[in-house]
């Protein structure tokens, strides 16, 4: 599966105003879930990984990676993105604060390997990055994106 199969438009939205990390991962659920990507307590199970494991999540400056087991309600694999205006406090003590979440739902270990190697190589392109943070728009990010990954 690439990045682009993977990569779900109902979840993507740029440039939203989330108070914190609660806030983000849910709204990254709904999203998901109103797509019909996962079953709507998948938000839940995201939120209980991050109180359990804390911060790990946060992979890199800025960028968080949310995610839970594919038994806790994946209906299929999916990768949604949600910018924000305003950067949020995760708890990481060095990739805070987020302003990338990256939202993914994988119904089994290795169907998305391919899409996540292609985003992790996107993501260490500083072009790609500012493309993301800059997208003023839902529908400029989405083109970006999709551009970017059909490329």
């Amino acid at each position: 599966m690439d990045l682009y199969e993977l990569l779900v438009p109902e979840a993507i939205q740029a440039k939203q105003e989330l108070a914190d990390r609660t806030a983000v991962i849910q709204r990254a659920g709904e999203l998901l879930a109103a797509a019909g990507a996962i079953e709507p307590g998948y938000a839940s199970a995201m939120q209980r990984v991050m109180d359990e494991l804390g911060p790990y999540c946060v992979i890199a400056p800025g960028i968080a990676l949310l995610h839970a087991r594919p038994e806790d309600g994946v209906l299929r694999s999916c990768l949604g993105l949600i910018t924000l205006k305003t950067p949020v406090v995760f708890g990481h003590s060095t990739n805070d604060p987020v302003d990338l979440a990256f939202a993914l739902g994988a119904l089994d270990k290795q169907s998305h390997i391919r899409a996540l190697a292609q985003l992790a190589e996107y993501l260490s392109q500083e072009g790609f990055l500012c493309g993301l943070r800059e997208a003023a728009t839902t529908d400029v990010l989405k083109e970006f994106i999709y551009s970017y990954s059909r490329a």
